[in-house]
């Protein structure tokens, strides 16, 4: 870290004024998703602002957060893309597997790399297809083999004759995992229930009845927004055991079990990050960004679970960019810089801690055939007498045999059908 920021200055001292780096935020503050959009949003700005606030931007380059309402609606999120990309956006972050899909083509004619952390389309982890996606540090595939190792984990390693629910939102989001579980159910002999909630999901009783007549074993959800409320709720009101019932990570946010109280006890969620504010970061944010009065929001989401994840998801973005910037030997990056500092980041618990969060995160690394990362994930669960989640597993392995053929698999189609030349030269 020494010598970039040396690198840096020197590189600054010998330049004319720079543009700042643009980080467009498609984001969604309006709309049946805005309770998990917002605080998403939050996060993800505070942070940019504090690196400008605390130490004048990434490598003495100011950063500008361009915020572009999406609704969470695919259309309206490519629209936000054509209306920024010229703006010298370095990274898209779409929040959204239908956006993501979208742009896949679009980005990479244009040469911006997209982040689409932990969702999006599972097989651009291949680089040498994907060259400009990337979906590090986990993918939905990963959580679907996540909360399937958890469940043998609590059956000592035998699930054969279990029944398995897979509650989803109807989209290409909720699909996602569908391959991966049917896999997974031939491997170790579970039966997979497939059950559909369309858009926005605030009407469950039918699906619900379904799962009480047919007593699946477990229930796993991919839902958003007020479709995790509602089953949440639902699955109290039919007394289904809460620790039986596993959210990806989308599916595990405060916004999700709060409204069902006492009910929600026990309930679990995956994720890929770690929860609470009790890092050193939090309190840079504080006085920097909140007693400041410079938050995007009230700065009453600080610590919550997708507030953390917006983070997150800046923080990966801006050491993405000083490598980008170590590698080209300037500060005031390119976009297609930006995807080669995407392509070389690796974070390691050394450099966890010296941003202020030791033990937050997964360690992984990223290349041109790995543009997923390590796909490490863990299970937390929400006591709802603490009103809190807490990590009940550590940052665990995905089964990379099931997953690994699946990408091969589909990153090789769309290959095939958009005239795509793997490539990692």
């Amino acid at each position: 870290m020494r010598l970039l920021t040396m690198a840096t200055a020197a590189v600054m001292a010998a330049s004319p004024v720079m543009a700042d780096l643009v980080f467009p935020s498609l984001s969604y503050r309006t709309g049946p998703y805005a309770a998990n959009g917002i605080p998403f949003a939050d996060g993800y700005e505070d942070y940019f602002t504090l690196l400008n606030e605390r130490d004048g931007g990434i490598g003495g380059v100011a950063v500008k957060v361009i915020e572009c309402e999406t609704g969470y609606n695919t259309e309206k999120g490519v629209e936000c893309y054509e209306a920024t990309k010229g703006e010298g956006a370095l990274v898209y972050q779409p929040l959204s597997t239908g956006i993501t899909y979208q742009l896949i083509p679009k980005a990479t004619a244009d040469g911006i790399p997209v982040h689409s952390m932990g969702y999006g389309r599972t097989s651009a982890k291949n680089g040498a297809v994907f060259s400009n996606i990337f979906n590090y540090p986990a993918n939905y595939w990963d959580g679907a083999s996540h909360a399937v190792n958890h469940i043998l984990d609590e059956n000592g390693g035998d699930i054969s004759g279990k029944k398995i629910a897979l509650v989803y939102h109807n989209s290409a989001y909720g699909k996602e995992p569908i391959r991966t579980l049917s896999e997974l159910s031939g491997k170790h002999g579970f039966e997979l229930m497939e059950v559909a909630v369309d858009h926005p999901g605030q009407e469950q009783k039918s699906q619900w009845l379904q799962i009480r007549q047919q007593r699946p074993d477990y229930v796993l959800m991919w839902g958003w927004g007020v479709m995790n409320q509602v089953a949440i709720q639902e699955a109290a009101n039919i007394r289904f055991p809460m620790d039986k019932f596993i959210g990806i990570w989308w599916s595990g946010s405060e916004n999700d079990v709060l409204p069902a109280g006492d009910g929600a006890n026990g309930y679990k969620a995956l994720t890929f990050h770690n929860l609470g504010k009790d890092y050193p970061l939090f309190d840079d944010l504080q006085q920097y960004v909140v007693d400041a009065g410079k938050a995007a929001g009230a700065g009453d989401q600080i610590g919550t679970a997708l507030y953390n994840r917006g983070m997150y998801a800046a923080m990966l973005a801006a050491e993405a960019a000083k490598t980008a910037q170590a590698i080209h030997g300037t500060a005031d990056i390119t976009p297609a810089m930006m995807r080669d500092g995407m392509e070389a980041l690796e974070i390691t618990e050394a450099k966890m801690s010296e941003l202020g969060l030791p033990g937050f995160g997964p360690e992984f690394t990223v290349s041109c055939e790995n543009h997923g990362g390590n796909g490490l994930g863990a299970v937390a669960q929400w006591d709802a007498a603490a009103g809190e989640w807490n990590l009940i597993t550590g940052y665990e392995a995905s089964d990379q045999d099931v997953i690994g053929a699946l990408v091969d698999e589909d990153s090789a189609a769309f290959a095939a059908e958009n005239s795509i030349t793997p490539s990692c030269s």
